[in-house]
């Protein structure tokens, strides 16, 4: 439950710039993100990778947060982990792990969540494992610290781990090196290392880059039958839409920082709502239905997180920026409920957005 504290920060927010819509975190939330922002000082200005994000992650669901490359998926997750560099971040909002408040949290606190409540699998296993030591030690020293057992018990449970992952003859290869292990097994052994401890938070950042279809399908038929096995809170970050089609129950889309959409997986997908995730999914390859026309990609490139663009930071790329009566240049869209439990961010009107979907959208997905 949110302490009286975290619910007078919450109180403090105002419901469009602060909660974001969202309102107060549900009940069943292990995860609670509320305006969130996280800002880099640097040399050329200041970097606004998140800007004022919010949503929430129960125990048994998986969250996917998509978005293009920049919009700020990885660094929302190196928040919530606490990863950011001591004196290089200016984090403000609220972050809380069943109902404990991690913005602002001393690093010992963080440190001692981090692994044992809270996991991540990262981008590169490769670069995120050590090059020096084992993958068996890796494994032993990650749940020794949470642990009080001997090093022979921790050895055996590094052996069931990989086992249970798929690592074929694990009493063998729990002593190679991530070097020795290729791409699947690599991240095959990140995940039992993630999963050493029976985190109730997995984070899959992109878990499935660089692998082929067959090894991407494995990886994530692992994810969700973990899942399943540990009724962990999954959040996967991703650029692929069809790895989230695959795995997430709900969805947040991501651009230059900001929430864009929010919703159930199935209305994301069946109905989306804003102009930036319609270009997302027109320039997704479809296996299920001929395809008449070209892919469409979205015209333009994402803004600089220094010089985000006034307004909707999506209007210099929107085809419908025109509509809104110079909204889009002049003020920022609030994030609100347009349907039931599905949010947006866009100045459209309910009747322009029906209009646009059914004479030029809804065909070309």
């Amino acid at each position: 439950m949110t302490s009286t504290v975290d619910r007078a920060r919450f109180d403090s927010l105002s419901p469009v710039e602060g909660l974001g819509g969202l309102g107060r975190p549900p009940a069943d939330a292990f995860l609670s993100v509320r305006d969130l922002q996280v800002h880099f000082p640097t040399d050329d200005g200041l970097v606004r990778s998140v800007d004022g994000l919010s949503f929430d992650v129960a125990r048994g669901r998986t969250l996917g947060i998509v978005g293009e490359s920049g919009s700020g998926k990885s660094v929302t997750s190196m928040s919530v982990m606490g990863l950011h560099k001591p004196g290089t971040v200016r984090m403000s909002g609220s972050i809380l792990l069943d109902g404990q408040e991690l913005v602002g949290a001393d690093s010992d606190t963080v440190r001692a969540l981090r692994g044992k409540r809270m996991a991540m699998i990262f981008q590169d296993p490769l670069s995120a494992m050590h090059p020096f030591y084992t993958v068996g030690h890796q494994i032993v020293e990650a749940y020794r610290v949470h642990h009080n057992v001997s090093r022979a018990v921790a050895y055996k449970h590094a052996i069931d781990m990989l086992g249970r992952v798929g690592i074929p003859q694990p009493r063998s290869r729990v002593d190679d090196y991530p070097h020795q292990f290729s791409g699947g097994m690599r991240q095959r052994a990140m995940i039992a290392m993630a999963l050493s401890c029976d985190p109730e938070l997995l984070i899959a950042d992109e878990p499935t880059t660089a692998l082929d279809v067959t090894v991407q399908a494995q990886i994530l038929d692992l994810i969700r039958d973990l899942q399943a096995e540990f009724s962990s809170a999954v959040i996967l970050i991703t650029h692929d839409l069809g790895v989230v089609a695959e795995l997430a129950d709900d969805i947040l889309v991501m651009y230059a920082g900001r929430a864009v959409e929010y919703s159930a997986a199935e209305q994301i997908f069946e109905r989306p709502q804003q102009p930036y995730t319609w270009g997302l999914l027109a320039s997704m390859p479809r296996m299920d239905r001929a395809r008449t026309e070209r892919l469409r990609p979205i015209p333009g490139t994402p803004p600089s997180l220094i010089t985000v663009p006034s307004g909707c930071p999506f209007h210099p790329r929107c085809a419908y920026a025109d509509l809104t009566e110079g909204l889009s240049r002049t003020q920022r869209p609030p994030f609100r409920e347009v349907l039931a439990d599905h949010h947006i961010a866009c100045h459209l009107t309910s009747a322009q957005r029906r209009d646009i979907w059914d004479n030029e959208i809804r065909e070309t997905l």
